[in-house]
């Protein structure tokens, strides 16, 4: 299936009178079509004239030579994940289905059903962007897609550990799709333009602008699977996102810094109000991501120790053997507080265990029993 002509350049004219994210415009296209929309508000006074410039099959030619894709609902490479953003209560203003996506690269949106998206400060510290790039690396290499938003710090972190296994990584900006921003990962965008794709519900051209980054969060919370935040300090605009995947009941996990960091304050909240849950790793979020039974991790646990494999009895009198020292078994009876010929049966069980030996004195600890 595919979207009409008419409703896909119908959207264009759209995108070019409102603020992505714009909940009354999105409302409208919601309720009537975006036909339908754009009629009624063409004979608006002071937006019909506005529309009246837009000439949106020229637009859509001059995007094609940038290397530029509308997708629109209706399209077969559209997200259906995205259609959640109908239900989700708008934040600060901003909400909705978008008009559509502007993609740059060959990678289809349609294969991110499953992604990861990973968000986080921009000043990061080496402890998050290592972190960032390893658990991007990890949940790559399980087959899944690293969603992020291309700016600095854990964000390039992640889409440069995805990158680094060969893992398809997307970047949501806030700017226009032709564009590059910040203009000092030039490198990186064009590798993403190149081998995944570059996304952006603001029109070509488009500044990127405060309000913008917030629009674009949703986007990224949709697009993904699940969210995780590493490193977001208590007004960080990661908390945004991780705030629109909560809304769209996609996993939210978060990645604990020092208790003393600024940079993982906003994190550490997230955790403590049990709005994220605690990863410290990329087997952690896959098991959270994976359907029921897939990626299934064991319950960490300390190394086997010898004293693990004893009976109650058996600790109780080897607590009461000295170390070094040697002491007869009646002694040993009495700081246990047990029978001597208990104690004495239970010091030869130990004894064929390697655990007691005994010398000129009487029963010690042996090696293997300090471990």
């Amino acid at each position: 299936m595919t979207a009409s002509d008419a409703d896909r350049l119908a959207r264009v004219a759209l995108t070019r009178i409102a603020e992505p994210g714009h909940v009354g415009l999105l409302g409208l296209v919601a309720a009537t079509g975006a036909e339908a929309a754009l009629a009624e508000l063409s004979a608006d006074p002071v937006l019909g004239p506005r529309l009246d410039a837009v000439d949106p099959e020229r637009e859509l030619a001059a995007a094609a030579r940038r290397g530029l894709r509308f997708v629109v609902p209706g399209d077969d490479e559209w997200p259906p994940a995205l259609d959640d953003l109908q239900t989700a209560e708008p934040v600060q203003e901003r909400g909705g289905v978008p008009l559509g996506l502007w993609v740059r690269g060959p990678l289809r949106l349609d294969q991110l059903a499953g992604s990861l998206a990973v968000v986080g400060a921009r000043t990061a510290t080496t402890y998050g962007s290592d972190l960032a790039a390893d658990l991007a690396a990890t949940v790559g290499q399980a087959g899944r897609a690293i969603v992020s938003g291309a700016a600095f710090g854990i964000d390039f972190a992640a889409h440069r550990g995805a990158i680094a296994v060969g893992a398809p990584t997307v970047a949501v900006l806030a700017c226009g799709a032709d564009r590059v921003y910040p203009q000092a990962h030039q490198q990186l965008i064009d590798h993403l333009a190149a081998e995944g794709a570059v996304v952006s519900e603001t029109a070509p051209g488009g500044a990127p602008m405060r309000v913008r980054f917030l629009s674009r969060n949703r986007i990224i919370a949709a697009l993904s699977g699940g969210t995780v935040v590493v490193e977001a300090a208590l007004r960080s605009g990661a908390l945004n996102t991780a705030n629109w995947a909560g809304r769209l009941n996609r996993p939210v996990m978060g990645v604990p810094g020092p208790v003393t960091s600024a940079s993982s304050a906003g994190v550490h909240q997230l955790i403590r109000t049990g709005a994220a849950t605690l990863v410290t790793s990329g087997e952690d979020v896959l098991e959270l991501l994976g359907a029921a039974g897939e990626h299934v991790l064991d319950i960490p646990r300390g190394k086997d120790r010898p004293r693990d494999a004893l009976s109650h009895l058996q600790r109780r009198v080897l607590d009461a053997v000295p170390v070094s020292r040697g002491a007869p078994s009646t002694s040993v009876a009495h700081v246990a507080g047990l029978a001597a010929e208990e104690v004495h049966a239970t010091l030869l069980a130990l004894e064929a265990r390697g655990m007691v030996e005994v010398d000129d004195d009487g029963w010690r600890l042996a090696a293997l029993a300090h471990d």
